[in-house]
């Protein structure tokens, strides 16, 4: 995919609705006007009431093609005005309002075919944060793209993670579990540390391109870890949500 798309305001269809976790939803939603998006981008989605009262949030796009289906994976919060609709009573065939793509800068494209030795690409995600890195992944796969990827993923327990199916047919993945671990894994639970962020990521020798999406505390944490084993701040790309 090359080149910026114009955002603008969409109206797509719910074509299909599946449980991605105990509190996410997957979405799939057809809409006609889409002009594809890179990997790593977001969109808006404008809920309107009866009384016209009208709510917006942003969600990444778990998607990234060229036609007209958008897939979302949406977490519940609890007190969201957003996310419990489109968890709980979003229904096949309803209409809703899209705004994007949107975002350039934490986004994946293939390399060009002139770059002979491309950067391999390190992803790490917390939590619900995995949604656009699983797009790259994906994107990454659909390209047939030799750059090499590896995905850590801190996560709380084998029930919360998203697009389970999915990323145990990639290579190259890792998991950490903060509070269940799967039966006969080797590995306490617990969060992440510095040491294993760093035995489980790509040496800064290697300099590769890094994309940190999760809570902002992760990421903040995240980052700063990273830069005190050695990667060069430009490298590292940064997407957080919550408090």
């Amino acid at each position: 995919m090359k080149g910026r798309r114009p955002a603008a305001w969409h109206t797509g269809t719910v074509v299909e609705l599946s449980p991605e976790t105990p509190t996410a939803r997957r979405i799939v939603v057809d809409v006609p006007t889409w002009p594809g998006n890179d990997a790593g981008s977001h969109l808006d989605i404008r809920l309107t009431a009866p009384d016209g009262y009208q709510a917006q949030r942003s969600y990444s796009i778990a998607s990234a093609e060229e036609g007209t289906r958008v897939v979302l994976a949406v977490d519940e919060l609890p007190d969201g005005e957003v996310s419990p609709f489109l968890v709980h009573e979003l229904a096949v065939g309803d209409e809703v309002e899209l705004h994007g793509p949107l975002g350039a800068f934490f986004v994946w494209r293939p390399p060009e075919p002139e770059d002979a030795s491309p950067a391999p690409v390190q992803l790490i995600a917390g939590g619900s944060g995995v949604v656009p890195l699983y797009a790259m992944l994906s994107a990454h796969a659909a390209a047939g793209d030799p750059t090499e990827f590896r995905l850590l993923y801190s996560v709380r327990t084998p029930d919360d993670v998203f697009f389970r199916t999915e990323l145990e047919a990639l290579m190259g993945i890792d998991f950490m579990y903060t509070r269940e671990i799967p039966d006969g894994w080797a590995t306490p639970a617990g969060r992440i540390t510095k040491a294993a962020l760093q035995a489980a990521t790509f040496a800064p020798d290697r300099a590769p391109r890094i994309y940190v999406c999760g809570p902002t505390a992760f990421v903040e944490v995240v980052a700063d870890w990273l830069l005190e084993l050695g990667h060069d701040t430009a490298s590292i790309r940064t997407e957080r949500f919550g408090g």
